[in-house]
Order: structure tokens, then C-alpha cells, then sequence
């Protein structure tokens, strides 16, 4: 029994850390992959392959998404941010990286590169619905409880994010959450 020529690729165009690319991808591809297989863009890794650890956590279209779990076609025209894309040669590094290196936030670095992109998703998030937002310990903590830190930097991370978060808020705004006060 002949059964039908099916199409298993497809032409699709991605912005990724502000540079426009046209690929021919497998239909099966993930995110995660044409990033890094096909672009050669490895900061994010791939830990469990189940969208479990955080490790390939990256930016689409500004909001943080595990890429391992994502299929790449599905992602037609999207805007994509990987750790690469945070910082440039102009600018420096983004003020999450400096808050990372200040406060000694990694160790092995593995987790790193996702840890990273969550944090600028989280912090998003929190400029976008400042009231729904608890940029506290514990509330910084549950946000970023889909990255996993193998080498327990999570008090190290947690200080870093509340740091720019205040720096970002002109206030103390991560020690008034911490009070239990709500900063407008």
C-alpha cells in the first residue's frame, strides 16, 4: 500500500537576538535545537529534554519558555532572545549578567544561560502588572522555581534578581515586598 508524499520541512523565518534568519527546518525540530544545532547559538542547554529543569529557558516574543518543548515551525516569525542576545558590544552586559557576577550567582554554570533569560522574563512580567507582582525573596524564589540550580546558587540568583529589580524601581522595592508592603 503507497501512502501519500506528506511535506516533513517547512521555510520559516525567526528574529533571534535582533537578527532576521530564513531556515528550512524539519517539522520535528525543537527550539532548542535549531538554536543551537542549526544557528550555533548554545548558550541554552538542554538538561532533561522534558521542560523540567529550565535549563533551555529562553524569550519568545518577550515572555520565558522552556525551547525544549517547543517545535521550532510552530514559532513562524517569532522574536527570540537567547543569553547571547542579552548583552551586546555597545552596551555591555545586561544588568541581570552584572547582577550575576556581583553576587557570585553560578557556579558550575550550566543552569546559568536559563536562569538569566527567566530572570529578564520574570522582572518583565513584574514592569508590565506591578501589582500582581511579589518581587520578595519568597515570591523571586517561586518565580524562578522552574530553573533548577544544581550547585544551589538559589539564594546567590534570588539576591541578584532582587537587586536589579530595586535598581530598575529607583526603590527599595524587593525589601518593602519583603515587609509585606505593596510598592507601586
Amino acid at each position: 500500500m503507497e501512502h501519500p508524499t506528506q511535506e516533513t520541512r517547512s521555510r520559516i523565518g525567526l528574529h533571534v537576538n535582533g537578527r532576521s534568519y530564513e531556515l528550512d527546518v524539519d517539522h520535528r525540530v525543537t527550539l532548542l535545537d535549531l538554536l543551537r544545532e542549526h544557528l550555533g547559538l548554545t548558550g541554552a542547554k538542554k538538561g532533561c529534554d522534558h521542560g523540567q529543569c529550565g535549563a533551555c529557558t529562553v524569550l519568545v516574543e518577550g515572555r520565558r519558555v522552556n525551547s525544549c518543548l517547543l517545535l521550532a515551525v510552530a514559532h513562524d516569525g517569532s522574536r527570540v532572545t537567547t543569553v547571547e542576545g542579552l548583552g551586546d558590544d555597545t552596551q555591555g552586559l545586561h544588568p541581570l549578567q552584572e547582577a550575576f557576577l556581583a553576587r557570585d550567582a553560578f557556579q558550575c554554570g550550566y543552569c546559568t544561560p536559563g536562569q538569566l533569560c527567566s530572570a529578564v522574563g520574570l522582572l518583565a512580567e513584574a514592569a508590565a502588572d506591578p501589582g500582581a507582582a511579589d518581587l520578595g525573596r519568597a515570591g523571586i524564589a517561586e518565580a524562578m522555581s522552574g530553573n533548577l540550580c544544581r550547585c544551589g546558587a538559589y539564594p546567590r540568583i534570588v539576591d541578584a534578581v532582587r537587586d536589579v529589580a530595586a535598581a530598575s524601581a529607583g526603590t527599595d522595592a524587593a525589601d518593602a515586598a519583603d515587609a509585606g508592603r505593596v510598592v507601586a
